[in-house]
């Protein structure tokens, strides 16, 4: 268990308290466990993650400081095609009934969502990033 050595545990609860989003705080709470003595197959069952992609985060905070190993490496692509302020909208429309929207449903589902950014934005997507979507928006 020489991993995180350098890594006080007063160091990785000063930086959970911090954190904002819920991946960084799932990478600190593995930290947290793995300094406590809990096994790499224990985190990987209990996280639901596989045994490389633990022991990848865990390599993370050996070679970068705490604040860049708990946040995602940027990763190249197609920029989104709703802009900041569109996917703001279809947040707010997520936390409304779609009645608000004059929608003939109590909640929104991919199809009704994929439905309704057509119609408002003109941007086409497919059903699986309809779902991603939701996912990011409301997670």
């Amino acid at each position: 268990m020489d991993k995180l050595a350098d890594i006080t545990v007063d160091r990785l609860l000063e930086a959970l308290d911090a954190v904002e989003s819920a991946k960084a705080a799932k990478r600190l709470m593995i930290a947290l466990a793995y300094k406590d003595g809990v096994s790499v197959d224990t985190l990987s069952d209990r996280y639901g993650l596989s045994r490389s992609t633990v022991y990848s985060w865990l390599d993370r905070f050996e070679y970068r400081s705490i604040e860049s190993a708990i946040e995602d490496d940027s990763r190249p692509g197609r920029p989104p095609k709703l802009d900041d302020d569109q996917q703001s909208a279809v947040r707010t429309a997520l936390s409304s009934d779609p009645s608000a929207y004059d929608y003939d449903a109590s909640k929104w589902t991919p199809e009704l969502l994929q439905q309704h950014i057509e119609a408002e934005y003109d941007v086409s997507y497919s059903l699986g990033h309809v779902r991603r979507i939701i996912r990011e928006l409301t997670g």
